[in-house]
């Protein structure tokens, strides 16, 4: 509602979604008329393949309607009832799509984020791996082959959940695409630091894909003709050095923000205050407040949206999300925000949040509207 109002008395220019999850619809004039089901599927589907295997590797590709039902699929294909899904990332918690998954055909499920500490029990049907966490924590490329050769010494199928993880530890962190260091196979997210529509692409050997293919199918997880389209117009409109731009504007925000709000933290694209960091900092301006952690994040990210028409995860955020608010660099809006105006719009919104925090019926009011 508030963002429908924000849109009918400024303009779309006046929005900035720096989630870095906006994605876009790029398709070209002359696709629209071919975005029926099946004269799309003839078309759309071929130019996939080879975009998946730039942007992926892999022998064969599969579009699925969001990476969760990409991640769905693959455990209703290949777990059976009883054995394990084990789960390296960087730093839990995972992203719920997976041991809700494991749950659902009723396995048993296992998540480390301590190398030292990661194992493979007996009865595993799969290794899952995060490129990149929620916020965007990354695996380092040592961890990543330690977790791949264990799970081939066992022969045991490995997915790589690389939802932003393709484009960040490709083009920030020049490391190898999933495929490339061992993983039969990899999803990614089609609108994550890419401008395409919200979809998963997967790529991988041909018989496991075939597999995941014929259960996405099954159970309607598939991607339409319109969707695979924008995800094709987006992979071949894709630019590594976007990504790599958006250091620099990083790092002049950190810069300014890092006296105010000294807790503050970068991550490849941006900058972000964890919640607990977040509840650090008002107890730091000795403000007391009932509000969990939480609460002050969903404060502060509405009081973003409503007052200064800036978009951060935690105002639209999904169940079980991160609350994490983060300001992406890399976001298509990011290109029209001047780095000193966006500095003083972060402090005067954390210094606004300061002055309600320590009455819980106003923070009630900014969330709930």
């Amino acid at each position: 509602k508030i963002i429908k109002e924000l849109l009918k008395n400024k303009n779309r220019k006046k929005l900035y979604d720096l989630t870095g999850l906006s994605g876009g619809f790029p398709v070209e004039d002359n696709d629209i008329s071919l975005l029926e089901n099946y004269i799309g599927s003839a078309v759309f589907e071929e130019l996939l393949e080879t975009e998946a295997k730039n942007h992926l590797d892999g022998e064969k590709a599969l579009a699925v309607n969001r990476t969760s039902s990409g991640i769905l699929s693959t455990i209703l294909s290949l777990v059976n009832k009883d054995n394990y899904v084990v789960h390296y990332l960087a730093k839990s918690p995972a992203h719920p799509s997976i041991p809700l998954s494991t749950q659902l055909v009723g396995a048993n499920y296992l998540e480390f984020d301590k190398i030292e500490e990661f194992q493979i029990p007996e009865n595993t049907d799969l290794v899952v791996i995060t490129g990149s966490t929620m916020d965007h924590k990354v695996i380092s490329e040592d961890d990543f082959k330690k977790v791949i050769n264990k799970a081939k010494n066992r022969n045991i199928p490995t997915l790589v959940d690389d939802a932003s993880g393709a484009r960040l530890r490709t083009a920030i962190f020049k490391q190898e695409t999933a495929i490339k260091m061992g993983a039969d196979l990899v999803i990614t997210s089609t609108d994550k630091l890419l401008n395409g529509p919200r979809g998963g692409l997967m790529a991988g050997k041909t018989e496991l894909i075939d597999k995941i293919k014929v259960k996405a199918y099954q159970l309607g997880l598939e991607a339409q003709s319109p969707q695979i389209a924008g995800i094709v117009r987006a992979l071949e409109e894709y630019n590594p050095e976007t990504l790599v731009e958006s250091i620099e504007k990083k790092d002049l925000l950190f810069q300014g923000l890092k006296e105010t709000i000294p807790l503050m933290e970068k991550t490849p694209t941006g900058v972000m205050l964890t919640t607990e960091s977040l509840k650090k900092e008002i107890e730091n301006n000795n403000i007391k407040t009932e509000l969990s952690a939480k609460d002050l994040s969903f404060v502060w990210a509405m009081i973003l949206l409503k007052k200064y028409n800036i978009l951060t995860i935690p105002a639209v955020g999904m169940p079980k999300a991160s609350a994490t608010i983060r300001f992406d660099m890399a976001a298509q809006d990011a290109k029209d925000c001047s780095i000193s105006e966006l500095t003083k719009i972060i402090i005067d919104s954390f210094n606004d949040l300061l002055n309600v925090v320590n009455d819980t019926e106003k923070c009630r009011k900014i969330v709930f509207n």
